[in-house]
């Protein structure tokens, strides 16, 4: 799935299986299970991403799925978008060390970017409910672009209780996508939603 940027992903588990844990990012337990249950399914989600385009990811923790998105596709400009300073000290550790030069690391909140930065693409694993989650990311898509939030078996749920909210906010054709059917045991289950 990495390519000959498999050394790169190697190196960025080799982060998360200590510096991450040190600073608390991840629990010890997620170890055994890093690559299927972070990188791949991570990686993944850049099946969705067309070439070339400039891409945020919201309260990126420990650069998930961001980094790994900057890994598996250096065509891609990647922003890691998170508020706390013991996150961004570690992204800005894990960019350095794997000399990763499409990746910008911004400390803040997604609604303190409003108005300064748009992105074709913005991402998101496992940091809100959809309502909330729309309110912070389809703000910064541009026109034309998409959110791309990673969620759990109840996506579609959640997409139809709050299909109003993601339309009031300017989103359009909302779906529902499974990603790696074929390669995963739980595939990965994205909410795409493309800003008017």
């Amino acid at each position: 799935m990495f390519g000959s940027r498999l050394a790169l992903a190697a190196a960025y588990a080799d982060l998360l299986a200590t510096e991450a844990i040190v600073r608390g990012l991840i629990g010890p337990r997620e170890v055994p299970r890093l690559w299927e249950r972070h990188l791949l399914n991570c990686a993944l989600v850049t099946d969705l991403v067309p070439e070339g385009r400039s891409v945020a990811d919201i309260g990126s923790g420990a650069g998930l799925p961001g980094l790994v998105i900057a890994i598996r596709r250096p065509d891609l400009h990647v922003t890691l978008i998170e508020p706390l300073l013991r996150r961004t000290t570690f992204l800005d550790l894990a960019v350095s060390t794997m000399d990763l030069d499409n990746v910008t690391v911004r400390r803040g909140r997604a609604e303190e970017v409003h108005g300064e930065m748009e992105f074709d693409v913005v991402t998101s694993r496992a940091v809100a409910p959809l309502d909330r989650l729309a309110r912070w990311s389809l703000p910064l898509v541009r026109p034309g672009g998409e959110m791309l939030a990673m969620k759990g078996s109840s996506a579609p749920e959640e997409l139809e209780t709050h299909a109003g909210v993601l339309r009031r906010l300017g989103g359009r054709d909302p779906r529902v996508v499974r990603v790696g059917e074929d390669l995963l045991d739980v595939p990965v289950t994205v909410v795409g939603v493309r800003k008017a």
